[in-house]
């Protein structure tokens, strides 16, 4: 006998997790990063943010993301970025280092680490980061993985949040849809705040449903932090993966609709499609 559809999805869900080995990069370059920065621009803190931090991170997807406290006046986001290259090279100068805003990528062998400067604001728990297109956005990484893991963890839904953020990812990534990892997660929790148990197919086809009923619109800061969550940096980008969600939303229908009628053939075609051809095989 075949697998079930939810069979499917915790074994997709279980691919997705990243494996210890991708916390090598955090691991090994974030003292002598610290350092570096610390020495040559004077620094607050150095902490990990992100994805893989936060368990919500895609195996052989997700960097490590850290961000950088940085002390003084706060310059324009182009000169932020800037200082923070130059010293990462100064410290690295054989490895591939690259301004993908709001962070400066560093590619070394075993991963790539981003580091985002900032510079925190007069509440104490949010920061200003490089915008997508110049200068300065709010962000509170800090605030965001409470609201997540706060979500995660109501009964009758525990692990739910995170799971689907990762379910999104995973669809992001497979199908390249260039949205906002962190708009997906924020998304995932929003949803599940909502609700009181987890079926994967159910779950799935509604939130993509929900994402294309709206538009893939901004959405309000639960935490009331940093104003509208953008989900793309562009209007091209945000077309595209408009157009993504709606064939997203279209497979997702199909594969509950076959679920309903117990078709569990066709309900892996229709979320194979959903994933880009990556969800697993029902035999």
């Amino acid at each position: 006998m075949g697998k079930t559809v939810s069979q499917g999805f915790g074994e997709l869900i279980s691919k997705l997790t990243p494996t210890a080995s991708q916390f090598s990069a955090a691991t090994t370059h974030r003292r002598e990063i610290e350092r570096c920065l610390e020495n040559r621009l004077g620094i607050y803190r150095l902490f990990e943010t992100g994805s893989l931090k936060h368990g919500t991170g895609v195996r052989g997807c997700s960097d490590s993301d850290f961000m950088v406290s940085i002390t003084g006046e706060r310059p324009t986001s182009d000169t932020a970025l800037a200082r923070v290259k130059s010293a990462l090279i100064s410290r690295y100068p054989l490895s591939n280092i690259r301004v993908s805003r709001p962070a400066v990528v560093c590619k070394f062998l075993n991963g790539d680490v981003e580091i985002t400067p900032a510079y925190i604001r007069s509440d104490g728990v949010s920061y200003w980061i490089p915008a997508p297109g110049g200068d300065w956005i709010v962000s509170a990484p800090g605030e965001h993985n409470k609201y997540v893991t706060e979500i995660n963890t109501i009964p009758g839904i525990a692990g739910g949040a995170k799971h689907m953020a990762r379910l999104l990812k995973g669809w992001k990534y497979f199908n390249d849809v260039p949205i906002s990892s962190f708009y997906l997660e924020m998304r995932a929790a929003e949803y599940f705040a909502t609700q009181s148990s987890v079926n994967w197919v159910y779950d799935l086809c509604f939130l993509f449903e929900r994402l294309q009923g709206h538009g893939l619109a901004a959405m309000n800061d639960p935490k009331g932090v940093s104003g509208r969550i953008q989900p793309c940096s562009s209007s091209n980008s945000s077309s595209l993966s408009l157009g993504r969600v709606n064939t997203a939303a279209r497979e997702a229908r199909k594969a509950l609709e076959a679920c309903k009628q117990d078709d569990q053939a066709a309900a892996f075609s229709s979320l194979n499609r959903v994933f880009g051809g990556k969800f697993p095989s029902r035999w």
